[in-house]
């Protein structure tokens, strides 16, 4: 008797759980084939999971349980089932049946991100400006009185919409009923480094400015010549009361900046507005940052505050009496003296709407890939948006927004994108902002600068000059295509502009002389160059800069090693090697 009472007890219990499991799983599979029983509970799954889900039995339900499992498992897999469905369609490219539900969304039509951003702005208008983006440089700090318009001293940031500095111009002159210019400062400087590649990118992005600022009666100013020179004086011409201007921490428009508060009539308030980094630089951090360590923590408590949308920047109602000067832009870049041989890539077309096209192509295309393919040059896995960024052509805090959002189903690129576009990106900005020396091997840490010292006067098996290097003249194939690939088409792939400047270190005399070779080629060559990332890009890979220090060895002291053979184990090199280092195309076009 006592024997068929355990048994009884035995199969309750069994029938308990299979039943519990079979009405609750989200894998019907997993209860069947986990516990080999009859079938004879699908009444009661039938009748219990098809009743209507009150609101607080939806909140008790896992939140797997509460998506659409019709072809996915609680932990994200794809089933046994779902794969013979997919099956068909990946392998023939035949359309699901009526029968079955349509996996693929449909295809967006093109320039949907921009009628979404648009809607965005709109329903965000009336959003406040935290006033922690700005900074007083002056000690006036109210509008002059009697005075015809407010001036936003465009910089670094050369876009209208998504422009924290231009939002805030237009709303202080709103606020004073005043109208509103906007004026570029265009310096040429003679240099190597002054390249029609830079200067045609930049006209023609504010060519699109200036058709921008019309549409909305705002004014546009192109002035000729330094700020400090032009720029107060073409304020007192236009008893302009208030100067608005955006945020660079590198020594020329930080020597523009004070040369302008110099000249600037005293009872004119200067204030600066950081559009460029989501944090501003100075509330991010008050000092120099060792490494993303050590801003990561304080970037991202910040993100909630300064993560926000803008508000549209609106036709502005104060019309001025005195409207600017039409700009022949055709023939103001003739008019340049550029280095023409340095010409415009192709793949970049200038202006905010490329650049927004250039995003909604990496939402829809290359963000998925960009988690685990985005350290192989042959793959397209970049977002490609750094030189619209590094033109302010496009607004980072813009971007990381629409990744956020669109992204939804990409989470583990989405992270790694946003750690690489804000606090790597910003801890650039800090870097040339509280260190003077951003450009030279003394603005090392000191253990970099002591292990390079150590060692800079070690064998080098190769030894090439500038314009060896240049010409991508050099032993090493790989290195090469990456200069080749540099020169034509400005840009170079992430990874291997780390192997690139590495190799510079290795195949020069000095580390002063390797950090200068590799500074002039990034900023002559690369569309995004002359900007802190650059900067910081170069001093990473020569001088240890938010590094750490490794193991030592010759030439490099501790300064992280890269090698040919390491790319050989990251990516199918003899690939890009194909593409861009075929010797003929190289020699002719590089000494051309």
């Amino acid at each position: 008797m006592r024997f068929y009472f355990f048994i009884f007890i035995y199969l309750f219990i069994y029938l308990f759980i299979y039943l519990f499991i079979y009405l609750f799983s989200d894998s019907f599979v997993f209860a069947r084939e986990r516990f080999k029983f009859p079938l004879f509970f699908s009444f009661f799954r039938s009748h219990l999971l098809t009743a209507p889900i009150t609101a607080p039995r939806l909140a008790r339900l896992p939140s797997q349980a509460r998506r659409p499992t019709l072809f996915f498992s609680s932990f994200g897999g794809a089933t046994m089932s779902e794969k013979k469905r997919k099956a068909p369609t990946a392998a023939g490219g035949k359309e699901p049946s009526a029968k079955q539900p349509k996996l693929e969304k449909a295809e967006k039509a093109a320039g949907w991100l921009q009628s979404l951003v648009k809607q965005q702005r709109e329903d965000k208008k009336d959003s406040k400006f935290n006033e922690k983006r700005q900074r007083f440089l002056t000690d006036t700090k109210k509008i002059k009185q009697g005075s015809e318009g407010v001036l936003y001293w465009m910089q670094r940031d050369q876009r209208v919409q998504d422009n924290w500095a231009l939002i805030r111009a237009q709303q202080l002159a709103a606020k004073e009923e005043l109208p509103l210019h906007v004026c570029f400062c265009l310096v040429v400087p003679k240099s190597e480094l002054s390249t029609l590649r830079h200067y045609a990118f930049l006209l023609k992005g504010l060519q699109e400015v200036a058709k921008d600022c019309k549409q909305l009666n705002i004014q546009f100013h192109l002035l000729r010549g330094a700020p400090g020179e032009v720029l107060p004086g073409f304020v007192s011409d236009r008893a302009l009361g208030a100067v608005v201007t955006d945020f660079s921490p590198l020594r020329e428009p930080q020597q523009w900046l004070n040369d302008v508060k110099k000249k600037l009539s005293k009872d004119i308030p200067l204030i600066q507005v950081d559009a460029h980094n989501i944090v501003p630089c100075w509330v991010a951090s008050p000092k120099l940052e060792y490494s993303a360590r050590t801003i990561r923590g304080k970037i991202t408590n910040l993100l909630p505050e300064f993560l926000t949308d803008f508000p549209p920047v609106e036709k502005h109602q104060h019309a001025a009496t005195r409207t600017a000067k039409p700009v022949d832009w055709d023939q103001t870049l003739a008019s340049l003296d550029v280095d023409r041989t340095v010409g415009e890539p192709q793949w970049a077309k200038p202006g905010s709407e490329a650049g927004m096209a250039m995003l909604e192509s990496f939402i829809d295309v290359r963000l998925k890939l960009f988690a685990t393919q985005r350290n192989d040059p042959n793959m397209a896995a970049l977002s490609q948006l750094s030189p619209w960024i590094r033109f302010g052509q496009l607004s980072a805090q813009r971007v990381a927004l629409q990744v956020r959002r669109c992204g939804k189903n990409a989470s583990e690129s989405v992270a790694a994108f946003i750690e690489e576009l804000v606090v790597r990106r910003e801890l650039t900005d800090n870097f040339c902002f509280y260190n003077e020396k951003y450009d030279k091997v003394e603005g090392a840490y000191e253990w970099a600068q002591k292990t390079l010292k150590d060692h800079a006067k070690d064998k080098r098996e190769f030894i090439y000059t500038q314009e060896q290097l240049e010409k991508a003249q050099t032993h090493d194939k790989l290195w090469n295509g990456a200069q080749y690939q540099m020169v034509v088409e400005g840009k170079m792939h992430g990874f291997l502009r780390m192997y690139w400047a590495k190799k510079i270190l290795e195949w020069t005399r000095s580390p002063e002389e390797a950090l200068s070779t590799a500074l002039y080629l990034n900023d002559r060559y690369e569309l995004d160059g002359q900007d802190p990332n650059g900067f910081v890009g170069c001093m990473w890979s020569i001088c240890g800069i938010h590094d750490q220090g490794w193991a030592e060895r010759p030439v490099f002291g501790k300064i992280r090693y890269m090698n040919y053979k390491g790319c050989l184990r990251k990516f199918k090199v003899a690939q890009f090697e194909r593409k861009y280092c075929p010797k003929k195309r190289i020699n002719s076009s590089l000494n051309g």
